[in-house]
C-alpha cells in the first residue's frame, strides 16, 4: 500500500525510513489475525487521527478481506475512532501546537498543507473542510491545523464524519460487494479513489441545490 504508506511517512533519514515503516505497517497489518482485531482499529483511527503514521484504512483492509461479512461494522469502527480522535488533534492544534502539535507538523512536513488548509477554509468554508477530510492528506495536518486557525468546530466535526466515513464505508464496500480481488485494486489506487469520492459528494450537494 505504497500510496497510504507515502502519505503519511514521518521525517526520519533515507536509511531509516522504509525499515521503519515497513515494521510498523506489518505490526498494524498482525492486528488482523488477533482475537482483538476491531479494537485495534479503533484505537489506530483514533491514534492516527493526531500522530500515528499508518493509516487504519491498512488493517480495515485486511480486516475486510477477512471477515467480508463485518465489513461495514469495520467501517463505522474506523470511523468512530477517527473521527473522536480527530478531536485530539483539533485540540492539540487549539491548545498545544508549540509544544505538541508543530513537532508533529514538522515530522510530517505538513507547513504547507497546512497553508493549502487555510486557504481552503477561507475561500470555500465547510466544503474546504470536506475536502480536506477526503482527500490523501495526512489526516492529523488537517485536524491539527483545525485548532490552530480555530475553524468552526461543527464544521470541523461534520466534515470529519462525512468524510472520514465516505472513505471507510466506500473501502468495506467495494470489499464487501467484490471480494478480496478488490484489495490490490484499492492499495493500488487508492488516492484516486479518494479524490473521486470527494467530486461526486460535493457534485451531488450542487446538483441537488440546483435541482430545487
Amino acid at each position: 500500500m505504497n500510496n497510504l504508506q507515502n502519505a503519511t511517512e514521518p521525517a526520519v533519514t533515507a536509511t531509516q525510513r522504509p525499515h521503519l515503516i515497513r515494521r510498523l505497517y506489518h505490526w498494524t497489518i498482525s492486528w488482523a489475525e488477533r482475537p482483538h482485531g476491531a479494537l485495534a482499529l479503533f484505537i489506530l483511527a483514533f491514534a492516527e487521527s493526531s500522530f500515528f503514521p499508518i493509516p487504519p484504512d491498512v488493517l480495515l483492509i485486511a480486516l475486510c478481506v477477512g471477515a467480508p461479512s463485518k465489513s461495514f461494522r469495520f467501517a463505522l469502527i474506523c470511523t468512530v475512532g477517527s473521527v473522536l480522535g480527530g478531536l485530539g488533534g483539533y485540540a492539540i492544534g487549539l491548545w498545544g501546537y508549540d509544544l505538541i502539535g508543530e513537532p508533529i507538523v514538522r515530522a510530517y512536513h505538513g507547513e504547507a498543507v497546512m497553508a493549502k488548509i487555510k486557504t481552503w477554509y477561507d475561500e470555500y468554508g465547510f466544503w474546504g473542510n470536506l475536502a480536506a477530510a477526503i482527500t490523501p492528506i495526512p489526516y492529523k495536518v488537517f485536524t491539527i491545523a483545525s485548532g490552530v486557525f480555530k475553524f468552526d468546530l461543527a464544521q470541523f466535526l461534520i466534515a470529519s464524519i462525512v468524510g472520514r466515513g465516505l472513505r471507510f464505508f466506500a473501502v468495506a464496500g467495494l470489499l464487501y460487494w467484490f471480494g478480496p480481488r478488490m484489495k490490490d485494486f484499492i492499495e493500488k489506487h487508492f488516492d484516486r479513489l479518494a479524490i473521486l469520492f470527494m467530486v461526486l459528494l460535493i457534485g451531488g450537494f450542487i446538483l441537488l441545490k440546483y435541482l430545487k
